[in-house]
């Protein structure tokens, strides 16, 4: 789903731990062959440290979405162009020794008693919210 929600909304790329994951049915029922489409770069786990710092010197903030003391409310922030988003584990969250990489850590503002919501919705929801954004701005400089 989340490969899907990518290219829908025009992601440049979508890093995977492993390539061998669009071999799966599942995936590929859910991507609707969306793989096709989108770039997918492969980061190993090992590799992943490495990767953040790289787009770091390129010019992008490293965005995670998790539940902090310094979080800011999805609804306030203001995503720069060159955006990375962090997605964690479905029921870790974003590794600890992946938090101190983030620039900065956005999360859903939530109503009900369960404090969390799937990989997939969470990143959807920040692509969409960066994707407008982006078209506001453009619309702006028009």
């Amino acid at each position: 789903g989340l490969c899907r929600t990518s290219e829908i909304f025009g992601a440049s790329a979508l890093v995977v731990g492993s390539l061998h994951y669009i071999q799966d049915k599942q995936f590929q029922h859910l991507s609707v062959s969306a793989e096709q489409w989108l770039p997918l770069v492969e980061v190993k786990p090992s590799q992943l440290v490495d990767y953040l710092q790289q787009k770091k010197t390129e010019g992008y903030t490293i965005i995670g979405v998790e539940q902090t003391a310094k979080s800011f409310d999805l609804t306030e922030y203001c995503f720069p162009e060159k955006s990375l988003l962090l997605l964690g584990n479905e029921h870790e969250g974003i590794p600890a020794n992946l938090i101190h990489h983030l620039d900065v850590c956005v999360e859903i503002p939530q109503q009900g008693i369960i404090r969390s919501l799937n990989v997939h919705v969470s990143g959807a929801l920040l692509i969409w919210e960066y994707t407008r954004q982006q078209v506001i701005k453009q619309n702006q400089q028009k």
